[in-house]
Protein backbone atom coordinates (compact mmCIF):
# COMPACT_ATOMS: atom_id res chain seq x y z
CA UNK A 1 0.00 0.00 0.00
CA UNK A 2 1.43 3.46 -0.68
CA UNK A 3 0.41 7.34 0.44
CA UNK A 4 0.37 10.34 -1.42
CA UNK A 5 0.33 14.05 0.16
CA UNK A 6 -2.86 14.41 -0.65
CA UNK A 7 -4.46 11.92 1.17
CA UNK A 8 -2.20 13.43 4.21
CA UNK A 9 -0.08 9.96 4.60
CA UNK A 10 3.50 9.59 5.65
CA UNK A 11 5.50 11.03 2.65
CA UNK A 12 8.59 12.61 3.20
CA UNK A 13 10.89 13.08 0.06
CA UNK A 14 10.13 15.32 -2.74
CA UNK A 15 11.62 14.56 -6.07
CA UNK A 16 14.36 16.73 -7.21
CA UNK A 17 16.48 16.45 -10.15
CA UNK A 18 18.98 15.83 -9.02
CA UNK A 19 18.06 12.17 -7.73
CA UNK A 20 18.05 10.80 -10.97
CA UNK A 21 20.83 9.13 -10.62
CA UNK A 22 20.36 8.00 -7.00
CA UNK A 23 19.42 4.11 -8.61
CA UNK A 24 19.38 1.49 -6.17
CA UNK A 25 16.08 0.27 -4.43
CA UNK A 26 14.47 3.71 -6.42
CA UNK A 27 12.43 1.03 -8.07
CA UNK A 28 11.16 -0.72 -5.23
CA UNK A 29 11.05 2.42 -2.99
CA UNK A 30 10.04 5.26 -4.90
CA UNK A 31 6.96 5.39 -7.23
CA UNK A 32 6.37 8.89 -9.11
CA UNK A 33 2.84 9.92 -8.25
CA UNK A 34 1.70 11.13 -11.73
CA UNK A 35 2.08 14.70 -12.88
CA UNK A 36 2.28 15.76 -8.89
CA UNK A 37 6.34 15.70 -9.28
CA UNK A 38 5.99 13.62 -5.65
CA UNK A 39 7.42 10.33 -4.72
CA UNK A 40 5.96 8.07 -2.53
CA UNK A 41 6.76 5.74 0.25
CA UNK A 42 5.73 2.42 0.65
CA UNK A 43 3.23 3.22 4.42
CA UNK A 44 5.22 0.63 7.33
CA UNK A 45 3.10 -1.41 9.47
CA UNK A 46 3.06 -1.40 12.99
CA UNK A 47 3.01 -4.07 15.16
CA UNK A 48 5.10 -7.09 16.11
CA UNK A 49 8.02 -7.54 13.38
CA UNK A 50 6.91 -11.38 12.98
CA UNK A 51 3.84 -12.74 12.56
CA UNK A 52 2.40 -16.68 11.51
CA UNK A 53 0.96 -18.16 8.69
CA UNK A 54 -2.13 -20.55 8.77
CA UNK A 55 0.28 -22.96 8.84
CA UNK A 56 2.45 -21.21 11.79
CA UNK A 57 5.67 -20.49 9.51
CA UNK A 58 6.31 -17.31 10.75
CA UNK A 59 6.45 -14.05 8.17
CA UNK A 60 8.44 -11.10 8.62
CA UNK A 61 7.12 -7.45 9.22
CA UNK A 62 8.78 -4.36 9.05
CA UNK A 63 10.24 -2.60 12.15
CA UNK A 64 10.40 1.03 10.38
CA UNK A 65 10.78 3.15 7.71
CA UNK A 66 14.39 4.42 7.79
CA UNK A 67 13.51 6.58 4.81
CA UNK A 68 10.85 8.31 6.85
CA UNK A 69 12.66 8.19 9.64
CA UNK A 70 16.05 9.83 9.19
CA UNK A 71 15.80 11.42 5.79
CA UNK A 72 19.17 12.77 5.94
CA UNK A 73 20.80 8.90 6.54
CA UNK A 74 18.76 8.04 3.44
CA UNK A 75 19.68 10.77 1.54
CA UNK A 76 23.97 10.34 2.79
CA UNK A 77 22.62 6.09 1.06
CA UNK A 78 21.50 7.44 -1.97
CA UNK A 79 24.50 9.77 -2.63
CA UNK A 80 26.72 6.79 -1.94
CA UNK A 81 24.79 4.88 -4.20
CA UNK A 82 24.78 7.71 -6.98
CA UNK A 83 28.36 7.72 -6.63
CA UNK A 84 28.96 4.39 -7.60
CA UNK A 85 26.78 4.10 -10.14
CA UNK A 86 29.28 6.93 -11.92
CA UNK A 87 32.56 4.77 -10.93
CA UNK A 88 32.38 3.09 -14.66
CA UNK A 89 31.85 -0.47 -13.44
CA UNK A 90 30.51 -2.72 -15.47
CA UNK A 91 26.37 -2.76 -14.48
CA UNK A 92 26.35 -6.24 -14.73
CA UNK A 93 29.30 -7.02 -12.57
CA UNK A 94 27.79 -4.76 -10.19
CA UNK A 95 24.40 -6.53 -9.91
CA UNK A 96 26.29 -9.88 -9.60
CA UNK A 97 27.77 -8.64 -6.43
CA UNK A 98 24.89 -6.79 -4.80
CA UNK A 99 23.10 -10.34 -5.26
CA UNK A 100 26.06 -12.37 -3.68
CA UNK A 101 26.61 -10.18 -0.81
CA UNK A 102 22.70 -10.05 -0.23
CA UNK A 103 22.75 -14.04 -0.18
CA UNK A 104 25.45 -13.64 2.44
CA UNK A 105 24.12 -11.09 4.36
CA UNK A 106 20.23 -12.93 4.63
CA UNK A 107 18.78 -10.11 2.89
CA UNK A 108 15.68 -11.34 1.21
CA UNK A 109 14.59 -8.12 0.40
CA UNK A 110 17.64 -7.11 -2.05
CA UNK A 111 18.22 -10.43 -3.54
CA UNK A 112 14.52 -10.01 -4.50
CA UNK A 113 15.54 -6.54 -5.65
CA UNK A 114 18.80 -7.14 -7.69
CA UNK A 115 17.94 -10.12 -9.57
CA UNK A 116 14.88 -8.52 -10.72
CA UNK A 117 17.01 -5.57 -11.42
CA UNK A 118 20.08 -7.90 -13.17
CA UNK A 119 16.96 -9.60 -15.29
CA UNK A 120 16.43 -6.30 -16.86
CA UNK A 121 19.90 -5.29 -17.69
CA UNK A 122 19.63 -8.86 -19.79
CA UNK A 123 21.39 -11.30 -16.90
CA UNK A 124 19.81 -14.82 -17.51
CA UNK A 125 18.26 -16.84 -15.02
CA UNK A 126 20.99 -19.76 -15.56
CA UNK A 127 23.41 -17.37 -14.37
CA UNK A 128 21.67 -15.49 -11.66
CA UNK A 129 20.74 -19.26 -10.24
CA UNK A 130 24.72 -19.85 -9.99
CA UNK A 131 25.62 -17.06 -8.24
CA UNK A 132 25.73 -19.00 -5.10
CA UNK A 133 27.52 -21.74 -5.95
CA UNK A 134 29.81 -19.29 -8.65
CA UNK A 135 33.21 -21.31 -7.77
CA UNK A 136 31.58 -24.63 -9.06
CA UNK A 137 29.66 -23.09 -11.86
CA UNK A 138 31.24 -22.86 -15.44
CA UNK A 139 28.79 -19.59 -16.56
CA UNK A 140 30.78 -16.77 -14.91
CA UNK A 141 34.28 -14.72 -16.47
CA UNK A 142 37.81 -14.79 -14.28
CA UNK A 143 36.60 -11.10 -14.03
CA UNK A 144 33.46 -11.67 -12.62
CA UNK A 145 34.87 -14.74 -10.41
CA UNK A 146 37.50 -12.63 -8.73
CA UNK A 147 35.07 -10.05 -8.11
CA UNK A 148 32.57 -12.33 -6.62
CA UNK A 149 35.44 -13.76 -4.57
CA UNK A 150 36.29 -10.42 -3.19
CA UNK A 151 32.92 -9.61 -2.45
CA UNK A 152 32.45 -12.53 -0.32
CA UNK A 153 36.14 -11.76 1.71
CA UNK A 154 34.90 -8.29 2.27
CA UNK A 155 31.35 -9.20 3.43
CA UNK A 156 32.47 -11.75 5.84
CA UNK A 157 35.37 -9.87 6.49
CA UNK A 158 35.20 -10.57 9.89
CA UNK A 159 35.90 -14.38 9.34
CA UNK A 160 38.31 -13.94 6.46
CA UNK A 161 40.12 -10.93 7.27
CA UNK A 162 40.33 -9.81 3.12
CA UNK A 163 43.31 -12.94 2.38
CA UNK A 164 45.85 -12.33 0.05
CA UNK A 165 44.77 -14.88 -2.32
CA UNK A 166 41.61 -13.03 -2.71
CA UNK A 167 43.30 -9.98 -3.01
CA UNK A 168 46.01 -11.23 -5.63
CA UNK A 169 43.29 -12.77 -7.75
CA UNK A 170 40.99 -9.31 -7.66
CA UNK A 171 44.64 -7.48 -8.69
CA UNK A 172 45.10 -10.05 -11.71
CA UNK A 173 41.79 -8.82 -13.27
CA UNK A 174 41.44 -5.20 -12.15
CA UNK A 175 43.60 -2.16 -11.67
CA UNK A 176 43.89 0.19 -8.75
CA UNK A 177 41.37 2.16 -9.16
CA UNK A 178 39.04 -0.29 -9.83
CA UNK A 179 40.08 -2.40 -6.94
CA UNK A 180 38.80 0.63 -4.97
CA UNK A 181 35.73 0.96 -7.34
CA UNK A 182 34.54 -2.33 -6.92
CA UNK A 183 35.29 -2.72 -2.61
CA UNK A 184 33.10 0.54 -2.52
CA UNK A 185 30.36 -1.21 -4.37
CA UNK A 186 30.58 -3.59 -2.15
CA UNK A 187 30.59 -1.73 0.67
CA UNK A 188 27.53 0.40 -0.30
CA UNK A 189 25.48 -3.07 -0.75
CA UNK A 190 26.42 -4.25 2.40
CA UNK A 191 25.58 -1.00 4.39
CA UNK A 192 22.30 -1.22 2.29
CA UNK A 193 22.16 -4.84 3.39
CA UNK A 194 21.83 -3.70 6.91
CA UNK A 195 19.80 -1.17 6.71
CA UNK A 196 17.27 -3.70 4.95
CA UNK A 197 17.92 -6.53 7.20
CA UNK A 198 17.83 -4.42 10.67
CA UNK A 199 14.91 -2.74 9.75
CA UNK A 200 12.99 -5.46 8.05
CA UNK A 201 12.33 -4.23 5.03
CA UNK A 202 9.75 -6.69 2.94
CA UNK A 203 9.38 -6.78 -0.72
CA UNK A 204 5.74 -6.52 -2.15
CA UNK A 205 3.54 -10.07 -2.83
Amino acid sequence: MYQDVADGGPVTLRYKPEMAAFTHHSAAHFVASGNSRNWRLPAVQSGPTMTSLPNGIPTMQPRLDFYKASPDAAKAMLALEGAVGKLGLEPSLVELVKVRASQINGCAYCVDLHTSDARKKGESERRLYAVAVWREAPFFTEGERAALAWTESLTRIADTRAPDADYEWLSREFDEKERVNLTLAINAINSWNRLAVGFRSVSAT
